[in-house]
């Protein structure tokens, strides 16, 4: 029995010690990707996605390639050409009016940390994990709900982190 619960007390260490590690390095990846100076927005030729039905738009590399657009034209997806597990994509969803909504914890906000050169405040998440990296922006305006984010292999983050968080800045929200 006490050999048993060595071996339980010697598992534990080592999952908290490879939890300790792989959050180091998630934490490293972010900021060694927010410190990269390579980024230049001007060497990159751009397009402009623009969403008629939500009122939205956001750049992309004119290199990329878009992927089906869904049939309720809520948004849309671009993959880079040079490795298809790098995308970004953007869309937006009809919130239900306050009174309607009867589950407390959505109720509950997030304090904005971001805002678009635009001026729309909203919030900015990056996760890294052992397998992806993104970056998510979340903007409310009136009943709608605006989503844009980046993702790659989380190795390969810090190469896009720059890229996203541009894009990120540039996302646009009609006025109407």
């Amino acid at each position: 029995m006490a050999t048993a619960k060595k071996i339980c007390s010697l598992g534990r260490r080592i999952y908290r010690f490879a939890a300790s590690v792989s959050g180091a390095i998630a934490l490293f990846i972010i900021l060694w990707g927010c410190t990269a100076n390579d980024f230049n927005a001007g060497a990159i030729a751009w397009k402009t996605y623009s969403n008629s039905r939500y009122g939205f738009e956001f750049l992309y590399p004119s290199n990329w390639t878009s992927l089906a657009a869904p049939a309720n034209d809520d948004g849309i997806a671009f993959i880079s050409l040079q490795d298809n597990s790098v995308q970004i994509q953007g869309w937006a969803s009809q919130q239900l009016p306050n009174s309607i909504v009867t589950d407390q914890e959505s109720m509950k906000k997030i304090k904005p940390n971001f805002q678009t050169t635009q001026g729309v405040s909203g919030v900015l998440v990056v996760e890294v994990d052992q397998r992806v990296g993104s970056m998510t922006l979340t903007l409310t305006q009136s009943q709608v709900k605006y989503y844009w984010q980046g993702r790659s292999k989380s190795q390969e983050f810090p190469d896009y982190y720059r890229l996203f968080y541009y894009i990120a800045q540039q996302y646009r929200i009609s006025k109407s």
